[in-house]
């Protein structure tokens, strides 16, 4: 057991509870709240991000990324503390899972018959990305595709996706707080992929810090974390209250630790930021409701 808990990566799924928290908060901002709803995001959510981290340590193993050579903790597939075809029966499992889940969520939602069609539709896809990230024959992930993804799915879909299950509709002011959701959790990506870029690059795997290099790498994660911190303040500035918004404030010296300890540490004393960051997507969503109630 002690095995498919490191392949769960139990550390990554704050950012399922950042996204689906996010979502829930808006909607308690705007009265329509509703817990059954939220739980089974929340289930739902999290075992896709269990999914997405399964097929990551199969396919990486696969395409030869996870190597002796990485700098960051060892893989379960790679160590051989789980076999290929263990993983990926383990991975079907969580298919089924994440479908029946998915089914649960929304025929329970009372949506419309379009608005059911549109989130079985996005359900399947937020599958069969979480699959082909690093699988398959052209794995998007290695192609530098994976930050827009987990923007789209931790971001937009993640948050505004739990609010119109809630409420049944959404505002364009919204896109504010759901853009700086997806940029906080594609900095969690951005750490890792900084992490391993060496490894990365001998295997074939064009990541975003691959492609442009560990300095623009650097400028890249500072500019997502200050446009998340922007737009999340934009916000509260359109809905402001009282001066118990200004909590927001106090996110920021945590954002600074990680953008400093990223352009400073080397590449080996990178992981623990890489928590700290998945940590900060959970104070950053908790400030942020404290802050709009």
């Amino acid at each position: 057991m002690r095995h498919w808990l490191k392949a769960f990566r139990l550390r990554t799924l704050p950012l399922a509870f950042s996204s689906i928290g996010m979502g829930a908060i808006l909607a308690a901002s705007q009265g329509g709240f509703d817990l059954k709803i939220i739980l089974l995001c929340l289930a739902t959510t999290i075992v896709l991000q269990i999914l997405s981290n399964l097929a990551n340590d199969y396919g990486d193993t696969i395409h030869g990324a996870d190597s002796v050579e990485r700098v960051g903790p060892s893989r379960t597939v790679q160590d051989g503390q789980i076999s290929l075809p263990q993983m990926k029966i383990a991975i079907i499992i969580a298919c089924l899972l994440s479908l029946v889940l998915g089914l649960i969520l929304v025929f329970s939602s009372g949506l419309s018959a379009t608005a059911i069609y549109v989130f079985l539709g996005l359900g399947l896809v937020a599958i069969v990305a979480a699959v082909l990230y690093t699988n398959g024959k052209l794995p998007y992930g290695y192609m530098g595709l994976g930050d827009i993804s987990v923007f789209v799915f931790f971001g937009l879909i993640g948050v505004l996706g739990t609010y119109y299950l809630q409420t049944k509709i959404v505002y364009w002011d919204m896109l504010l707080p759901a853009i700086s959701c997806g940029l906080l959790t594609v900095a969690v990506l951005n750490i890792n992929n900084i992490r391993d870029i060496n490894s990365d690059k001998k295997a074939g795997k064009f990541s975003i810090p691959v492609r442009i290099g560990k300095s623009r790498a650097i400028i890249y994660h500072s500019t997502l974390l200050i446009i998340a911190f922007v737009c999340g303040a934009v916000y509260m500035y359109m809905h402001y209250e009282s001066l118990q918004q200004l909590l927001l404030l106090l996110v920021v010296p945590l954002l600074y630790i990680n953008g400093r300890a990223i352009s400073t540490k080397p590449l080996d004393q990178l992981d623990p930021y890489l928590k700290q960051m998945a940590l900060t997507n959970i104070a950053y969503v908790l400030v942020f409701g404290i802050s709009l109630m």
